[in-house]
């Protein structure tokens, strides 16, 4: 059984560990963890499936969440798979997470579990005081495969009802961000329709996320993600913001990755940058 999420490392001792050569590659690496280690002190390890980057961002937004997000606390949160699918017939062919053995009830019914189960352990876990109680919860959660994976689908759903808003948005004259833009022109996503079948319906299965879902991640969870990006060490965009204009007052979590398609987390924050 792979651990989801595990348990902390000195971020230099891990960095000597994995990028030991002299190749140029190596060395930008470790130049890469020298910077983030100025800031913080550990680092968790992601397990690499193709969820990583949800994994990851969630789970550092739970471990340090002290409210319910707005957008959880509406009436409406959990009729969103009735209200979408009674305007767009195709979300009937969303692909949900096959569990052995499990008839398959209706498919707004599943979503729907999904979305309460999230905001369930949204709210349980931002209740929780003491930050080493928070993280036991955090930690056991994360140990809970049927759990974990169905959070999962409540973002991909998610993320499917950003897409929809901002196509309709923009169709209809209204300011969308750029990359809502890049999202519907690639020739694979033209729409929100060919968006699930092509992407949304694979992340997890057979793909992660593509840089500009981290986008749209960033903009259905209502938080800025800045990811420290290693490969891109002493370029501009070694510190990249999703989104690179965010809200004032969005939550912010942070991830390490080496390729943009593995992520991990950075933890403990060193006393002077909290200061």
């Amino acid at each position: 059984y792979k651990l989801s999420v595990s348990p902390e490392m000195d971020i230099m001792e891990y960095c000597r560990k994995e990028w030991r050569g002299n190749t140029p590659a190596a060395k930008r690496m470790r130049k890469g963890y020298e910077a983030v280690a100025q800031k913080f002190a550990s680092i968790r390890r992601i397990r690499g499936d193709n969820y990583c980057a949800f994994r990851a961002t969630l789970f550092q937004a739970l471990s340090q969440a002290t409210q319910l997000p707005r957008w959880l606390q509406s009436e409406d949160f959990t009729m969103l798979p009735e209200n979408l699918l009674s305007k767009y017939d195709w979300i009937k062919q969303w692909q949900l997470r096959q569990k052995p053995g499990q008839k398959m009830g209706e498919i707004s019914d599943e979503i729907k579990e999904y979305l309460i189960l999230l905001r369930k352990k949204w709210k349980n876990i931002s209740e929780i005081k003491g930050p080493l109680e928070k993280q036991e919860a955090c930690d056991k959660l994360f140990k809970n495969e049927e759990e974990e994976y169905s959070l999962y689908e409540a973002l991909k759903f998610l993320m499917l009802n950003t897409a929809i808003e901002l196509y309709n948005a923009d169709k209809s004259g209204r300011r969308v961000p750029v990359f809502s833009w890049l999202l519907f022109a690639r020739d694979t996503s033209p729409n929100p329709c060919q968006l699930m079948h092509n992407h949304l319906n694979h992340i997890g299965h057979s793909g992660g996320l593509e840089q500009v879902e981290m986008f749209l991640l960033a903009y259905a969870l209502q938080y800025t993600i800045q990811v420290y990006r290693l490969y891109k060490y002493s370029t501009d965009e070694f510190v990249t913001l999703y989104p690179n204009d965010p809200e004032e007052d969005w939550p912010l979590v942070t991830l390490i990755t080496e390729d943009d398609r593995h992520y991990n987390i950075p933890v403990r924050m060193c006393q002077e940058t909290m200061l």
